[in-house]
């Protein structure tokens, strides 16, 4: 979800105003994700790279995810969405932790759309922790590295639980994956648009999933 500060920048408004408008686009997208059908969305909604933040910029994004986490339980249930988050949930505020698995626990019994927030989350960081697993349980003597396989290396990431993705999309025209479900995404269909992501609303979404549609998608087969 890239473009929230040069969306502000472009209204000469404080980046902070960016983020916030970038929340009704989410809003938006979860309501036409669940209106169609989609099971799992997942949102790139901060990564390790973003504790580089000034940290002004950064508290900030950290009391407007606790407000979205406590204040949208009524729009989620209504919606039949269930919640879930992937990533370094440990370096998240404690507030940030306590209001997640609040909202986690009172959205648990829906069967809907599956939202998965990525916070704190890094590709890389992601892989190394699976690695650091697997050579653990090696040394312990619990798996022969023999054994290890692509679907073993998988069981251990944070998305054991989840399927790979089948669309990436990529606001503001960014060309590259910024560290993103590296693994996961190795199949995806990629989608990239110019539009900045407080822009991106239900007419931009349909676009990308219309292109994805048109896709012939071989897995390297023929």
């Amino acid at each position: 979800m890239d473009g929230n500060g040069r969306w502000a920048k472009q209204r000469h408004l404080p980046r902070v105003e960016g983020h916030r408008n970038g929340v009704e686009s989410v809003r938006t997208i979860l309501r036409a994700a669940g209106e169609i059908g989609i099971k799992y969305l997942t949102l790139y909604a901060f990564s390790v790279e973003n504790w580089n933040r000034p940290k002004d910029e950064v508290d900030t994004l950290m009391k407007y995810l606790a407000r979205y986490l406590k204040h949208e339980i009524g729009e989620l249930n209504r919606s039949n969405v269930r919640l879930e988050a992937i990533g370094q949930i440990y370096r998240l505020p404690e507030f940030v932790q306590k209001q997640l698995e609040k909202t986690k626990a009172s959205l648990s019994r829906n069967n809907g759309l599956t939202l998965v927030l990525a916070l704190s989350y890094g590709g890389r960081a992601e892989i190394v922790e699976a690695v650091r697993s697997l050579a653990e349980k090696a040394k312990d003597g619990l798996i022969d590295p023999a054994e290890i396989t692509e679907q073993v290396l998988s069981q251990h990431l944070y998305t054991r639980h989840l399927p790979d993705p089948d669309l990436l999309i990529r606001t503001s025209g960014e060309m590259r994956v910024s560290n993103f479900l590296l693994w996961q995404i190795s199949y995806s269909e990629l989608f990239v648009t110019d539009t900045l992501w407080p822009d991106f609303r239900k007419a931009q979404f349909f676009e990308a999933l219309e292109e994805y549609s048109r896709r012939h998608r071989r897995f390297g087969a023929v």
